[in-house]
């Protein structure tokens, strides 16, 4: 059988065996190198007896493999082709659900797959640096980048984009890929020793990042996690980092004394046109209070714009800081399993939390969770009530004593007024429930059981509240 260049070809010849009802086990996918992949079948593959699919009933997979599939192939794991016709295999003979089964081996390996090709695409986005030479046809702009994986194809068209009126060209180790204003044009590797020297634009990106430089949030090890030193050769403005660094103490102490005595909370960033675009993008800024020395990110608000429910939680946790997403930790599957069960889609709500960065305390390795002070509590308010006054839902779903204390007031008892739907100056309808991080600390399985009962019944309280 002929070789299989890339995904559209691997999925001709992987319908054509899963239509002549050959098993994973008896084809295989190898490749001498990760542009030759070869599928071959058993010597006696043809004598063998299989079950093809009759005609007319090909069976369907769900759309979300062949994006996850199409992902997967662009990573250098010899096996990924193999891997995808299992599970393409499985999907079409039986198993139809497999997707949903995260436990699973093989989907386990593809989502990892399809994470680490989704991070390096990310990765090329934001590291490829183009350097001005002089073409047959005026200025020419040549970028060398050393990818983990075969993303070209992935994040060429978003460049394509974002300069539709340059020429320009992208050179890695295994692939290259050309714009000419027209169409994109792909290519063999390219080695780093051809690669453009310096030009004028290498001073643009140093004074550039000179400028966006915070010297108070210096995080080496958070720095080269996201800016991984292997790329630091074709980043000019890594060259100005140690310079920077040693300025910054001169730096800090010069804004400290330009801030001394002012008082300051969200307000001080809100933008003046609110909308729940411009709030995240102003709050990426906030410094309204201390946590924001410590914390990854900012962890702003995410769902629908248009919710009837807002659900404000206390503050972002250890995962949601370092993803920078709300309730995507343990809480955040709590959470979504209680929303399920109390017939609410997570992507009809919005959720957000009652302080915006994650407040805690080292334990060796670890980062352990500390409750936000007052003072970020109130810092923080302005963020939300901006949210809520964007959005003017109908129901407001406290989760916690925190958020509870934020939206309601200082007097909220969550255990004497749990369930209850009460007046708030945020909202005129607001309920009061359990943490989902509460129901994880319950001291035994018959507390958690009991704690996680009252939140999906507190949460169904809040949805009748919609008729």
């Amino acid at each position: 059988m002929p070789a299989v260049r890339d995904f559209d070809d691997w999925r001709r010849k992987a319908r054509r065996c899963l239509r002549d009802g050959i098993p994973p086990e008896e084809v295989r996918f190898t490749s001498e190198d990760d542009d030759q992949p070869v599928l071959e079948l058993p010597d006696d593959s043809a004598s063998q007896e299989h079950e093809p699919v009759p005609p007319g009933l090909f069976p369907r997979v769900p759309a979300a493999f062949i994006e996850s599939a199409k992902a997967a192939a662009c990573h250098t794991d010899r096996g990924r082709w193999d891997l995808l016709y299992r599970i393409l295999w499985r999907l079409t003979r039986g198993e139809p659900e497999l997707l949903d089964v995260a436990v699973d081996d093989d989907v386990h390996r593809l989502h990892l797959m399809e994470r680490a090709v989704s991070r390096d695409a990310h990765k090329a986005k934001a590291f490829v640096r183009f350097r001005r030479i002089d073409g047959e046809q005026g200025d020419e702009y040549v970028a060398w980048h050393r990818p983990d994986h075969r993303i070209l194809k992935l994040v060429a068209p978003f460049f394509s984009r974002r300069f539709p009126e340059m020429h320009w060209s992208i050179l890695t180790p295994e692939e290259s890929v050309l714009w000419d204003g027209k169409e994109l044009h792909y290519g063999p590797g390219v080695p780093a020793s051809e690669a453009p020297d310096d030009d004028a634009l290498e001073g643009l990106w140093k004074t550039y990042y000179g400028s966006i430089f915070n010297p108070a949030r210096i995080k080496l090890k958070a720095m080269k996690r996201e800016m991984p030193v292997r790329h630091w050769a074709t980043l000019p403005e890594t060259q100005v980092i140690p310079q920077l660094l040693m300025d910054a103490p001169a730096r800090v102490a010069a804004m400290h004394k330009a801030t001394a005595n002012k008082p300051r909370s969200a307000a001080d960033f809100l933008p003046e046109r609110k909308t729940l675009t411009t709030l995240e993008a102003a709050a990426k800024h906030c410094e309204g209070c201390e946590l924001h020395e410590h914390a990854t990110q900012t962890v702003f608000g995410e769902g629908s714009r248009t919710a009837r429910i807002v659900l404000v939680g206390e503050q972002p946790g250890d995962q949601e800081d370092l993803q920078g997403h709300p309730f995507v930790g343990p809480a955040g599957k709590v959470l979504d399993e209680a929303l399920e069960e109390a017939g609410i889609d997570r992507g009809d709500v919005y959720v957000t939390n009652a302080v915006k960065h994650f407040n805690w305390e080292p334990r060796g390795e670890r980062r352990l969770h500390k409750k936000p002070p007052a003072r970020a509590m109130a810092a923080c308010k302005p963020w939300l009530e901006a949210e809520v006054a964007v959005l003017r839902p109908e129901v407001i779903v406290c989760l916690g004593a925190t958020a509870a204390q934020s939206v309601v007031g200082r007097e909220a008892r969550i255990t004497v007024d749990r369930g209850k739907i009460i007046s708030s100056t945020l909202c005129e309808q607001t309920v009061m429930t359990w943490h989902p991080s509460a129901i994880l600390r319950a001291p035994d399985a018959t507390a958690r059981a009991k704690m996680r009962a009252e939140l999906v019944h507190d949460l169904k309280t809040a949805a009748k509240a919609l008729v």
